[in-house]
């Protein structure tokens, strides 16, 4: 059996997996956002970010090697960690008590996770459209944290291409395909993969909000370094269950 070594601890890995990959099969989180099991790796958030043999690396990127010692949970790479979150807090409007997604937001989770007690940096406030024009799918712009999940779900998975990023730097944003730029005048459809892999409330299932009760969501009650995988479960995006490793 090839081993790496995650803070000292020995994982078992198979050729070709990426530090990510062994992480989460052996039930040791490595923060992350943009990561998803089914898509290829991405490396766009960065929180994944550990140290191998002294080196920065992204975990969703990097094959492992035999023998490779991996630091993750220091001070050092979670203040970086904290700071990137922070950074995604003010960069959108992220108001987390009114918000459908609280309790069942990785975001949101993470920040727990870190420890997060205030934003640190002042706010940006952006203008951002909100899209409610698709029957049975609400699109919130101000929860979008450029994760790239629902375009690499939609144009992967469904063969669709429905969304898509526009612009650079401050000026980027999530946009939708179709000859309006509507939700509604896509081919977009509830069932969806790209409907259910959003790890903020930006894409949000229509009449379904709140059925299970903020407190009693899972991330009211289980931290999300509990959890033994990297995505919302398939029963409903927002709701859907998370098991537990």
């Amino acid at each position: 059996m090839k081993t790496l070594k995650i803070d000292g601890c020995e994982i078992p890995f198979t050729t070709g997996q990426t530090i990510m990959d062994a992480a989460l099969a052996a039930g040791v989180y490595i923060p992350h956002l943009c990561h998803h099991p089914e898509f290829k790796p991405h490396g766009s958030c960065k929180l994944c970010t550990v140290k191998v043999n002294g080196r920065h690396v992204s975990a969703c990127t990097l094959p492992v090697g035999e023998g490779m010692e991996v630091e993750n949970n220091s001070a050092e790479l979670n203040a970086d960690r904290l700071a990137l979150v922070q950074m995604l807090f003010v960069e959108g409007n992220h108001l987390c008590p009114t918000c459908e997604k609280s309790g069942n937001c990785q975001l949101q989770a993470v920040a727990y996770h870190l420890n997060m007690l205030t934003p640190h940096y002042n706010h940006f406030y952006p203008p951002r459209e909100l899209d409610a024009s698709h029957p049975d799918v609400f699109l919130d712009r101000n929860r979008c944290i450029l994760c790239e999940l629902c375009v690499r779900a939609s144009r992967d998975v469904d063969g669709k291409e429905v969304f898509g990023l526009s612009g650079r730097g401050a000026s980027s944003r999530l946009v939708v395909n179709s000859p309006s730029g509507r939700l509604a005048d896509s081919s977009f459809a509830v069932t969806d993969k790209a409907a259910r892999v959003c790890p903020t409330g930006a894409i949000l299932i229509k009449r379904v909000g709140f059925s299970v009760p903020i407190g009693e969501r899972i991330f009211d009650r289980h931290d999300i370094s509990e959890l033994g995988i990297s995505e919302p479960g398939e029963g409903g995006g927002q709701h859907g269950s998370f098991p537990l490793s």
